[in-house]
């Protein structure tokens, strides 16, 4: 067997119609070349036979079938041309099959439906772009819909919002199998965060303002990012920002899409996440570098954002 057999398959279903950057996004995380990343058998396949048509005019031909879910580890469905659209039996059979004998099954944006269409999202939580959330919950009555957040993780079926947002699922994905290095040694490469706070609520009806005073805003996150073992608040950072307590709020929420407490706490477990991969220091020291006050708070934190405790964390990426 070759090492390229041995490697992880991530299978990519691709379709007629099929937007050029959605398709791109899993394929970019996955089928690129990252320097020190662990790579993956990826295979971009469909259901359609011939060329594929692309929403960009230009057209792109597909070596692989529905075969290449069979033996794939993880199957990304990167979004589908049209919600009212139920999509070919086959794909659907395809993907139940792929689920019951082990395979992560991820619907980014638009994809979500083309997991409810199969049946894999019944009784569970998922989301789908921010302008479809309504219909979406409208034709899957027994799904949880949760329009606010940039992916929902379900273990075994994965669900994304709107296009960028999948990038954010990806890196999830890579985290998950790989660590935070991995992660956003790729981030990094793609010149994206390795992880967004907030969720797709704060993109809804219009952008992110963008002014001298959010500027300033994003220099003293990026401050506050270099020092969270100090005992941060709302009322210090405003302090900082030379804002009042309410505008500074107003402010934080625009540019992050969360509150100043909920913000803090995600980059201090995403710190460490990082120190429990890639060092030996202790779970004390660590929590006393990111900020939580106490072991105890930091243990507590931690499990009831993962699931696991620190210690579990660190021997599920270190082998330690």
């Amino acid at each position: 067997m070759s090492t390229r057999q041995k490697l992880p398959v991530v299978a990519v279903v691709a379709f007629d119609r099929v937007s050029p950057f959605h398709l791109s996004v899993p394929c970019v995380v996955f089928g690129d070349a990252h320097p020190g990343v662990p790579t993956f058998d990826l295979k971009v396949c469909a259901g359609e036979a011939g060329t594929l048509r692309t929403t960009a005019g230009f057209a792109v031909g597909v070596v692989h079938g529905l075969d290449a879910l069979r033996r794939a580890e993880i199957i990304i469905v990167p979004s589908w041309r049209d919600p009212a659209e139920r999509p070919p039996e086959p794909l659907l059979k395809a993907l139940v099959m792929a689920h019951r004998r082990g395979a992560k099954v991820v619907g980014l944006c638009l994809g979500a439906y083309v997991l409810g269409a199969a049946g894999l999202l019944e009784g569970r939580a998922a989301t789908t772009h921010w302008s479809c959330t309504a219909d979406f919950a409208q034709r899957f009555p027994n799904v949880r819909v949760d329009p606010d957040v940039l992916y929902v993780d379900e273990g075994d079926i994965v669900t994304s919002a709107g296009t960028a947002a999948g990038i954010d699922c990806c890196l999830h994905l890579l985290r998950q199998r790989h660590g935070a290095a991995a992660a956003n040694s790729v981030a990094r490469r793609l010149v994206v965060p390795p992880h967004r706070q907030g969720g797709q609520a704060q993109f809804i009806e219009q952008p992110l303002p963008s002014s001298t005073r959010d500027s300033r805003l994003s220099f003293l996150l990026d401050k506050v990012r270099a020092s969270l073992s100090e005992a941060h608040t709302l009322d210090s950072l405003a302090a900082l920002a030379a804002m009042s307590r309410r505008t500074f709020t107003r402010h934080f929420r625009q540019l992050t899409g969360t509150t100043v407490q909920q913000w803090l706490l995600g980059e201090r477990l995403s710190l460490a996440q990082r120190l429990l991969e890639a060092s030996d220091q202790s779970v004390e020291h660590i929590a006393e570098l990111a900020g939580f006050g106490s072991p105890v708070s930091f243990r507590q934190q931690f499990r009831s954002a993962f699931g696991v405790t620190p210690t579990a964390w660190r021997r599920t990426f270190t082998g330690s």
